[in-house]
């Protein structure tokens, strides 16, 4: 089965939840989201297999120094607005088949293998 990370290398966390993944003898699909934007339809089909709302995979930070408020905004329009603005989105994302993980930290992502 093939497992894809949605990955930031400049992110310690990111690149530390590949390397977790690399010692198991996974060579993840390495997707560089902020090179290849994720699209709405992506990020929806994410959070379902997160279980999480959007508002749970927002870089508070990131999200305040674009001018995003996500207290104030619809699913939706959040959605939309992570689309636009990959950098505010939480990372690292593995997916496996039909399970999700965001590595916070880096060991969740172990969950999906």
């Amino acid at each position: 089965m093939t497992v894809r990370i949605f990955h930031n290398p400049r992110c310690n966390t990111s690149r530390k939840a590949l390397a977790l993944l690399r010692e198991r003898g996974i060579e993840p699909e390495v997707v560089e989201y902020l090179k290849t934007p994720y699209t709405a339809a992506q990020l929806t089909a994410l959070l379902r297999q997160l279980g999480l709302p959007a508002k749970a995979l927002v870089r508070k930070k990131e999200a305040a120094a674009a001018g995003i408020d996500p207290a104030t905004m619809s699913e939706a329009a959040l959605i939309a607005a992570m689309a636009t603005h990959p950098i505010i989105v939480e990372r690292p994302i593995v997916v496996s088949g039909n399970k999700a993980a965001l590595g916070r930290p880096p060991e969740n992502v172990l969950s999906v293998l």
